[in-house]
């Protein structure tokens, strides 16, 4: 396959480079693994508990043939014939010591919508990792959840000196927070966030790095090309998970959650920390920059974001609407099971940023705690007007889908999100059901129907049963009486991100 890629090129010349690992069962792996069990037993609990893996947190452990013609209850738009997936950790082997959340193989469940029907299917994204883990049989490459105090390590210290893993075990931590594509002319990761312009067809990306330049910036054109990289300069190795364009600029966040291996060992911290006396900083980069010495830096108060709604250009000033959250703690959702994650109280902002004067200013907009936000992606790097986001609980479970009103302002006096001033509707899904990211699928593509005009799609599971569903809901009123509901055959784990791909862009 490697050898028909490179011969036929993948992406206008730029071949996919197929990693092809050659494991080997010798004397050197079996003295690590010794070595291994001998510091986990020395330095390590194993009475701790895994909370995410167990209940529905927990993985799946086999792949489906497609499952044909499920019970619908209600009815499946027309507009929806297309394939709705969702990625999430699913590790295939059990973890030899910690996991955190952010761990684990990736699983994508797949429904496939046609003509009111639909069929499920789920399958491993088959890595190089899990390609040679499933040689040895057992869990072999590091955990996020292993990395604090010298335990962390330790436990990659001892990888590295096996010939298997020769890759620095700091960027592996960064392929692990992003999806890791490799062609001639792509050598970083890649954010799990792209931005695609729908008016021009152009892809926007990112990738993070543990050395410099830390931060590195793609645009790859409709047809694939992708143009040089443009590093962005920063001062210290972060975590930014996603990032917003706008019609002519792209807008970067150097939030100060910091990659700091040193004080893991030192400080007994978990190997991603944040900084609470550092600002937030926000770099608006025309969107074809060769460079980025013409990245504007803005400050605001500390902060991190996990998730941007959308960006646009309003007269002189950048608007960027933003799920900010304060002090966040990754370590919060690592091992145990905690009784309310204190520091994942999530919130909607209006954050704008002025290219004439350089100022800076925020609006906050709701009630925590609400993540994992959408639009209508025919409005992407566009000015509009309605933000689909979920609610959490204290444990980051998502028990409902909530719609804002950018035009509306929120209604004061508020403790919690609920409807009202600029909440427009709730889609509550009830005792002990939980949720997953709501998808927009518009009636018509384009703009020229209403912007809410359209439907949301997601997996839902209900843990008084044990199932797991898809669940359809209107988008305009948010109606407590879902669109469909598809019956699934199997339970689908709480995962991550989805999207939809309508019938004529397959």
């Amino acid at each position: 396959m490697a050898d028909k890629n490179q011969e036929n090129g993948v992406g206008a010349g730029n071949p996919i480079v197929e990693v092809n690992p050659k494991p080997q069962k010798g004397l050197t792996s079996k003295l690590i693994d010794y070595l291994e069990k001998l510091i986990v037993r020395l330095m390590y609990d194993t009475s701790q508990s895994h909370h995410y893996l167990s209940g529905n947190f927990a993985p799946v452990l086999d792949e489906t043939a497609p499952v044909k013609d499920l019970p619908v209850k209600g009815h499946l738009p027309k507009c929806m014939n297309g394939e709705f997936v969702r990625v999430g950790p699913n590790p295939k082997f059990a973890p030899v010591a910690g996991y955190h959340w952010f761990d684990g193989d990736g699983m994508i469940h797949g429904l496939h919508i046609k003509d009111g029907k639909a069929a499920y299917v789920r399958r491993f994204v088959r890595t190089s990792r899990l390609k040679q883990e499933e040689f040895f049989g057992g869990a072999k490459f590091m955990k996020i959840g292993d990395l604090k105090g010298l335990f962390g390590l330790l436990m990659h210290f001892k990888r590295l000196t096996n010939p298997m893993w020769l890759k620095l075990w700091k960027m592996e931590i960064f392929k692990l927070l992003a999806c890791w594509i490799t062609t001639k002319d792509l050598k970083h990761s890649f954010t799990a966030h792209p931005k695609v312009d729908p008016f021009t067809g152009e892809m926007f990306t990112f990738g993070c790095s543990h050395e410099p330049p830390y931060v590195t910036y793609r645009v790859i054109s409709k047809d694939g090309v992708m143009h040089d990289p443009v590093p962005i300069t920063i001062s210290d190795p972060i975590m930014m998970h996603d990032f917003a364009i706008t019609e002519n600029y792209a807008v970067f966040m150097d939030l100060p959650l910091y990659f700091q291996p040193k004080e893991m060992v030192k400080d007994k911290k978990f190997i991603f920390a944040f900084d609470e006396t550092k600002k937030a900083r926000f770099g608006v980069l025309p969107r074809y920059a060769k460079d980025d010495l013409l990245i504007k830096w803005f400050e605001l108060p500390n902060c991190f974001v996990f998730h941007n709604a959308n960006a646009w250009e309003e007269e002189d000033e950048i608007v960027l609407i933003t799920c900010r959250l304060q002090n966040p703690d990754l370590d919060m959702v690592n091992g145990a099971v905690k009784e309310k994650l204190e520091n994942f109280t999530n919130e909607l902002y209006e954050m704008r940023f002025n290219m004439k004067n350089s100022a800076a200013s925020q609006k906050k907009l709701s009630e925590p705690a609400v993540d994992f936000p959408r639009v209508n992606e025919s409005y992407t790097g566009r000015k509009q007007r309605y933000v689909y986001g979920t609610l959490l609980d204290s444990i980051a479970k998502v028990t409902g889908i909530v719609k804002f009103d950018l035009h509306s302002e929120p209604e004061p006096g508020k403790g919690k999100i609920e409807v009202g001033g600029n909440v427009k509707g709730i889609f509550d899904l009830g005792p002990g059901r939980f949720g997953s990211e709501a998808v927009f699928v518009p009636s018509k593509p384009g703009t020229t129907s209403e912007e809410d005009d359209g439907y949301l799609i997601f997996f839902a599971h209900d843990e008084n049963t044990g199932k797991s569903s898809v669940n359809v809901i209107d988008a305009k009123t948010m109606s407590a009486d879902p669109v469909a509901v598809v019956e699934l055959p199997h339970r689908v784990p709480y995962g991550f991100h989805a999207f939809f791909v309508s019938e004529a862009k397959l």
